[in-house]
């Protein structure tokens, strides 16, 4: 087994293809858009996929299947990887490649989760390092080599990760159930205004008596982060995470891709965040989504960092506030080549902000929902980590099965 053949993408491969240029859109007007921002989470939430227009004839070209991978081949996501599980009409965009594999010469499962591992994103960064803009080609996406053993091995080492991501895929489904009562307690109070006691309440001009009506900046800090000089590659040598736009992904963060030293933080703009910091991402196709930092945190300068101020504000209400507004931001966008956001647009953004008790009953509803919330993402961390560590020794055959 530790003989194992080396073969590559390229050389298992049924087809290779580059994706579809089309704007997305929210209505259904062909099949699902899988894009770049889709395939960064952990699970690619077909809920959230857009549609596109896209010809009859050409669906067949761009379509995708069980057992197809698809891969980022351009910005900061590049190298990113998944294997498609589900049966989903859909095509893929333009920075995406899609790879079929050859099922008489590999189990697409097996390099799926190949090129789903850190072992692949390491080896597409270490070809396009040091470009303003890493951009990688079909050829160089499908140049990796990796071993591949005999086609029953295969199919048990898929067996053998998929109880990994079983565990992980249920884990999301209670995150997703505890995302959704926190989103409906705080519509239900905050934007509907059914609050406890509500009844007995006035409201003029849509502000409930003895609710202060202002703006994020009257409640709320914020900052901004900064990136530490690519020239000097030791300040990506810390243990200090650093979150770029594409990790905010409406959750807490409990990891980051890359981390940075106490020296990159002293010689750059980028500033130590202490932990449930929300940060609000301003610039791109991420903008307006969020993310709370489970432990003290940089980030880079497309991110803005909202701070409580007020003795009233929390992580949990600023969270779910720009949870709920995300829309309303993305329309406040500006910029021709790139729609962008700033800290003065997020500062002046309508707030309302109810009274100290209500303030305290609803943190303290949702304070054991966000506290069950990061103990299941710190799980499926740990979950995702013991599955990296097992994979490269299943593939050497270090591990038998």
């Amino acid at each position: 087994m530790r003989n194992m053949p080396l073969v590559s993408l390229a050389d298992i491969a049924e087809s290779t293809r580059y994706g579809y240029t089309a704007s997305a859109s929210n209505k259904k007007v062909g099949p699902k858009f899988l894009r770049i921002t889709d395939i960064v989470p952990l699970n690619i939430d077909w809920d959230s996929v857009p549609y596109c227009k896209i010809e009859e004839k050409d669906i067949s070209k761009f379509s995708l299947q069980p057992g197809d991978i698809v891969i980022a081949r351009t910005g900061a996501t590049v190298g990113y990887a998944k294997l498609i599980r589900e049966d989903e009409q859909s095509v893929f965009a333009s920075y995406l490649v899609r790879i079929r594999i050859d099922p008489k010469k590999a189990d697409p499962g097996y390099v799926g989760r190949v090129v789903e591992s850190n072992i692949y994103k390491r080896f597409v960064l270490s070809r396009v390092s040091g470009a303003a803009q890493p951009n990688a080609n079909a050829k160089v996406l499908s140049s990796f080599q990796f071993p591949i053993p005999d086609m029953s091995t295969q199919h048990r080492i898929v067996s053998i990760l998929s109880a990994y991501e079983n565990l992980i895929k249920n884990n999301q489904r209670r995150i997703e159930l505890l995302e959704q009562s926190a989103r409906l307690l705080y519509r239900e109070w905050f934007v509907n205004l059914r609050f406890p006691g509500h009844e007995h309440v006035k409201v003029m001009d849509g502000v409930p008596e003895g609710w202060d009506n202002g703006c994020v900046s009257d409640f709320y800090d914020t900052s901004s982060g900064g990136t530490p000089s690519r020239k000097n590659p030791d300040f990506f040598t810390g243990e200090i995470k650093w979150v770029k736009t594409q990790e905010l992904l409406n959750r807490f963060i409990t990891d980051t891709e890359e981390k940075i030293t106490q020296e990159a933080i002293k010689k750059s703009s980028a500033k130590l965040f202490p932990e449930k910091t929300v940060l609000v991402a301003m610039y791109g196709a991420t903008i307006g989504q969020v993310g709370i930092i489970a432990s003290p945190a940089a980030s880079n300068q497309a991110c803005c960092a909202i701070m409580a101020k007020d003795p009233r504000a929390s992580f949990m209400h600023s969270f779910l506030f720009f949870l709920e507004n995300k829309q309303t931001l993305v329309g406040l966008s500006m910029g021709a080549a790139q729609n962008n956001i700033n800290q003065q647009i997020i500062r002046s953004f309508p707030m309302l902000m109810p009274p100290s008790q209500l303030i305290y009953i609803f943190n303290d509803a949702l304070t054991p929902v966000f506290d069950q919330w990061l103990n299941l993402y710190i799980q499926n961390q740990k979950l995702q980590e013991a599955r990296d560590i097992l994979l490269p020794k299943l593939m050497s055959g270090e591990i038998i099965v």
